[in-house]
């Protein structure tokens, strides 16, 4: 170690350096003592000083280490010019004797015999090193010394003498400026050349170590990066699963499946609720899901009430003349086709057609002047599914708000949904029939449909009477489970699941979906032995009871309801994924539509060939959401998931670009009619319903940080607060305001970004503050449900999705009551005497339940008590 002493200042300084003459601004400095016989040696910018770097062995005493490899020439010029080695005509190290001819051939002005005295004179003031006595290494102190010109230091000292140069001009003969600057122009190419290669080396190792980190980041700081790592056990012999490692994982696995075999013969088996059939399959179920070696395998067996058709007793049509007496009966479509849950009973009355049967079906029917009171109604299929036309819900409508559990401890009652009249499917051939017998206006156009009857008019037609015989029983129902344990948050979990049951064959209904979900639990048990783990919890479910409404599952919903709400992630339904190959739906809630879109560019069309998914559905509209994304149907199970327990769901549909699939819901809903439907392409569709779901899963148990956008929501208030705002004037007359929804809303948005900008600025390391962050992200579903209604009179509390005077849709319809009066129509008093027009107390309480309900979930996403700030 070397050190400079400076008596005036009374100080050591680890910095050798020796001072320099403006102008000198390239050069190196040798040094020596007796002692040690080492020389040090130094190169650089002389300006204000020139630093002493590293010591160099002395030829003479010995062999000498080599240079290092990376030695620049201005640094072998300054340690190996015979000009300025003391042993010149003594060159005896053989490194140093090797370099020699090579730099005198490149450097033959530098390389000059002109000794090192009359190259570096002594000046006015010179500094002295010497050894400090007292320790091992002997450490030099630095003197200043005054000195008159040409005074010569002390023997001793002169082989450590290092001087700056002299003044320009003091000498004639002085070459050293010209040789310096020649020596520096140079070097200076190869240390540009030399910071290049240290760069373009560097920047090439930090692409191949963070290789693939940016593939998935996007505009929004919550679609997070693909290159999560996945550490794998200490007994794993495999490296960092990244996402691409995963995908190709999955894919390679995936395409092993036989998903048109198992589509094939699912299709085959009896799967009617609660019959012997659906128990074998049960059964064989179980045993694959055992066979996969999954953490988990177990069943929950549920006792509903169920309707099913008196084989004594059959329903039926008949002609009524204008007698009221019964004329010829008309054929059905199958003796074993009804409608759970209607009203058994008879009904007499004139024909009118409704279109789908939906309330504004029913208001348009009576703006044109057809009362559908007292009368049958003809309606079509499709739209709204059974359960919405006759049962207003999900679930067992005998236990509203309770598991099935055991109805011995909880005994039915009739739900509210449940309806009042009698209802019954008929055959195409039928309802074409009816229509024909119809007279009055003609119906709209859009309720015109495609049977051979032109047009379509409403009514009212002949007599008709309807006589339905169906009768309920208690009948067990068993959902399957499979369970892949997560590694870091296994108390969280992303559910998959699918309808099992069908009353006929089911090919598309219940088939593709299942057969889809067996493949998935293969290829993911498989990635597993494959050195993968999820970091959340798998779970694979069959549901049982589908065919009446989500039984299965919304009985599962409501027996762990306290449970779910807090563990669930996401919700993915496999129902009804293949019902053609043209378009391609996801009914999902908000905060999923933009992982959906990530994985849509990575899925391949499966009929565009070279396409993505992504790419089919913006080729003829560019606004992807606007092509693909829809609201969730009450028939799913995954409208339960977010409608009543709070979780965010999706549910993936590929339809034909025309009519609907024309056999869903029928005995004919076969493997073969499905396979002609779709020309074919059923295996290719249902691989890429496949690929589509498993890398949502993964993405959703992988990922570090959860993939849900949580600031959609404050979009959607915007979109509905738009179709408010038109009667803020109607509504500020009578001294009302919307103001409170406003406010909340700007809350909601507020903290949003607030939790952006601390995911952004938090350390992806931190274990404790991602659990923190995920828990939040998760339970912004849970936070719409409304806490102001009851669960059991309003199971639907989803402000935005739900069923309910709660909801923000009955909001909106209740205020465009304010300019529903017309020519004709009844005075406000009148209207609302009868509950039909607007009602300032109803105005005020569904205002205050959405803006409590919107206000309480900015403040849950806001974090911790301390942390809210709203201006509410």
């Amino acid at each position: 170690m070397w050190h400079r002493y400076s008596p005036a200042a009374q100080n050591f300084s680890p910095n050798l350096d020796c001072r320099a003459q403006e102008g000198h601004e390239h050069g190196a400095a040798l040094g020596s003592t007796p002692e040690s016989g080492k020389i040090a040696w130094g190169w650089g910018n002389l300006r204000p000083s020139l630093q002493v770097l590293s010591p160099l062995p002395n030829p003479k005493a010995g062999p000498s280490p080599s240079l290092p490899p990376t030695l620049p020439p201005s640094l072998l010029l300054g340690a190996l010019s015979p000009a300025l080695c003391p042993w010149h005509p003594e060159v005896t190290d053989p490194v140093i004797a090797r370099f020699l001819p090579i730099l005198q051939a490149s450097f033959p002005d530098f390389m000059s015999t002109t000794p090192l005295q009359q190259r570096l004179s002594p000046g006015p003031s010179q500094t002295i090193y010497k050894r400090v006595e007292g320790t091992q290494q002997g450490p030099l102190e630095e003197e200043e010394e005054d000195r008159e010109e040409g005074t010569e230091p002390p023997a001793h000292f002169f082989p450590m003498e290092l001087r700056g140069p002299e003044p320009l001009g003091s000498r004639p003969a002085r070459q050293n400026p010209r040789l310096w600057a020649a020596a520096g122009r140079r070097a200076t190419p190869y240390l540009v050349l030399t910071a290049l290669l240290i760069f373009t080396g560097a920047f090439l190792l930090g692409y191949v170590v963070f290789r693939g980190s940016c593939q998935a980041c996007g505009d929004d700081v919550m679609v997070v990066s693909e290159d999560m790592n996945h550490e794998l056990g200490p007994d794993s012999h495999q490296g960092t699963l990244y996402w691409s490692d995963l995908q190709a994982m999955f894919l390679r696995h995936l395409g092993e499946g036989r998903l048109e075999d198992t589509i094939r013969q699912t299709s085959l088996r009896e799967r009617v609720a609660g019959s012997a059939g659906m128990a074998a399959l049960v059964q064989d179920l179980r045993a694959v899901l055992l066979s996969q070696k999954l953490d988990h395998v177990w069943m929950d067996t549920h006792y509903v009430g169920l309707q099913f058709p008196d084989p004594a007793h059959p329903n039926a049509l008949h002609w009524v003349d204008a007698a009221g007496k019964h004329g010829e009966q008309l054929p059905l479509e199958d003796p074993d086709v009804y409608c759970p849950y209607s009203a058994t009973g008879n009904a007499t009355g004139e024909l009118v057609y409704a279109h789908y049967g939906r309330p504004e079906d029913l208001q348009d029917l009576r703006a044109r002047g057809v009362e559908p009171k007292g009368r049958l109604l003809l309606v079509r299929l499709g739209v709204i599914n059974f359960a919405q036309k006759v049962h207003l819900g999900t679930g067992d409508p005998y236990t509203p708000g309770f598991p099935s559990f055991n109805q011995t401890q909880f005994p039915p009652v009739q739900s509210s949904g449940l309806p009042s009249i009698p209802a019954q499917p008929i055959s195409a051939d039928t309802a074409s029939l009816l229509l024909r017998k119809l007279e009055g206006p003609v119906a709209p156009q859009e309720w015109q449909g495609h049977l051979p009857v032109s047009p379509y008019r409403l009514g009212p037609g002949p007599g008709l009477h309807l006589g339905v015989n169906n009768h309920r029983a208690s009948t067990p129902i068993s959902n399957i489970f499979g369970c892949i344990e997560g590694r870091s948050e296994p108390d969280h979990y992303v559910v998959i699941g699918a309808q099992r049951d069908a009353w006929g064959p089911g090919a598309a209904r219940s088939a593709v979906g299942t057969a889809i979900l067996l493949e998935l639990v293969r290829t993911f048990s498989s990635m597993v032995s494959n050195g993968f783990r999820p970091r959340r919890s798998l779970l694979f479910i069959s549901w049982d009871g589908g065919d009446f409404g989500s039984v299965g599952s919304m009985e599962w919903l409501e027996g762990y309801l306290s449970v779910l709400h807090l563990k669930a992630v996401v919700y993915v339904s496999l129902d009804n994924a293949v019902l053609g190959d043209d378009k391609f739906h996801a009914k999902t809630s908000p905060l999923l539509i933009s992982l959906i879109e990530n994985i849509l560019k990575q899925v391949d069309s499966p009929n565009r060939s070279g396409q993505t998914l992504f790419e089919q559905v913006v080729f003829n509209n560019h606004s992807w959401e606007a092509e693909v994304i829809r609201p969730l149907p009450m028939d799913s199970s995954a409208y339960s998931f977010t409608a009543f327990a709070g979780v965010p769901a999706v549910e993936f549909s590929f339809i034909e670009d025309g009519p609907m699939y024309p056999f869903l819901h029928t005995k004919d809903d076969t493997y073969e009619n499905l396979h002609r439907v779709l020309r074919g392409r059923l295996p290719a569709v249902a691989q890429a319903v496949a690929q589509l779901a498993g890398q949502l899963l993964i993405r959703l148990s992988h990922d570090h940080l959860l993939p849900l956008d949580f600031g959609r929501y404050g979009d959607v208030v915007l979109r509905h607060i738009g179709s408010l705002n038109e009667f803020s004037g109607d509504l500020k007359a009578r001294g009302l305001t919307l103001q409170w929804v406003y406010s909340a809303r700007g809350d909601y948005i507020r903290a949003a970004e607030k939790l952006r900008k601390e995911i952004y600025s938090s350390e992806e390391s931190d274990e404790r503050l991602t659990r923190m962050y995920n828990v939040r992200i998760m339970r912004v579903e849970f936070y719409f449900l409304s806490q102001y209604v009851s669960a059991a009179d309003s199971p639907f509390r989803h402000i935005f999705l739900g069923r309910g005077d709660h909801t923000l849709g009955a909001l909106v319809d209740h205020v465009r009551l304010l300019r529903s009066s017309g020519p004709g129509a009844l005075g406000e008093e009148a209207q609302v005497a009868r509950g039909l027009g607007f009602q300032e107390s109803r105005f005020r309480r569904q205002l205050a339940l959405l803006t409590w309900t919107l206000q309480g979930a900015a403040n849950a996403l806001s974090g911790d008590v301390w942390n809210i700030d709203n201006n509410f």
